[in-house]
């Protein structure tokens, strides 16, 4: 499926892909990153960068041993991380000329009209502006979003909530396997998804990071949430950024989840 009319995209990042298993960033899939998206927008497209790693940072920076099993500790976490993820984005996007804003969301942002309103202003502002909006839940007071929540479904909100062309997901996966791959060499990556149904809700298992709160599963719901609304969904290894190019010129990269017409 033909991505490269796409104008709008949002690009979702997690944990895994961002941290090493210490905790501690992750330098070259960053930097990689930040240039492949700095690219896009110097192209003229609208790039929204939905980040996990806040928590995984903090705790990395702390030197935990592992993340906190307690809300407060983890919340704690999230204020110290995301203070240091905003300073690497806003320092590597800088040095491409490129001006970042960050907006932390929790679910009644999103759930108030009035407050979905004035996020959805926010967002054509800044690309008014050429700005690259970063995004993250805001962990530091959303108790709901730490303990339930994932920046998978988050990132499907807000393409849904700004009408995206194409929500990318940037995975320690390389996509959707009809069999575990870590367990089976045999199994086969899925390229195209037309539905979501019960037996590709079975494909998916459990998170696989030690710092990260999603896995596969989420990745589906989000897929469910922005195919819903139209949107083409792609689940890609997030290692290998400059794969974004061929995934709008329309190569078969990943998995894509067509989105509903």
């Amino acid at each position: 499926m033909l991505l490269s009319n796409c104008k709008r995209i949002v690009f979702k990042v997690g944990t895994s892909t961002l941290t090493y298993k210490t905790g501690k960033l992750n330098l070259h899939h960053l930097a990689d990153l930040v240039r492949v998206l700095a690219d896009l927008r110097n192209a003229g497209l609208e790039v929204v960068l939905v980040t996990s790693g806040a928590i995984g940072v903090g705790v990395g920076k702390l030197g935990l041993a592992e993340k906190p099993q307690d809300t407060p500790g983890r919340q704690a976490a999230a204020t110290i991380g995301q203070c240091e993820l905003m300073f690497i984005y806003d320092k590597l996007f800088g040095e491409y000329g490129n001006t970042v804003g960050q907006l932390l969301i929790t679910k009644s942002d999103v759930d108030d009209n009035l407050r979905r309103d004035n996020l959805v202003n926010t967002f054509e502002q800044l690309f008014a502006f050429g700005v690259i909006p970063i995004i993250n839940e805001n962990d530091s007071v959303a108790v709901d979003e730490i303990v339930y929540g994932d920046n998978d479904c988050l990132s499907a909100i807000v393409a849904k909530l700004i009408g995206a062309d194409v929500l990318i997901i940037l995975s320690d996966v390389a996509g959707l396997y009809d069999a575990d791959p870590t367990e089976n060499a045999q199994a086969r990556l899925i390229s195209v998804v037309e539905k979501i149904d019960d037996n590709i809700l079975k494909l998916a298992g459990g998170a696989s990071s030690d710092f990260g709160t999603g896995g596969m599963i989420t990745k589906i719901h989000a897929a469910q949430i922005a195919t819903a609304a139209g949107i083409n969904v792609v689940i890609t290894d997030g290692s290998k950024p400059t794969d974004i190019y061929n995934i709008l010129a329309g190569e078969q990269v990943g998995t894509m989840f067509c989105g509903k017409k």
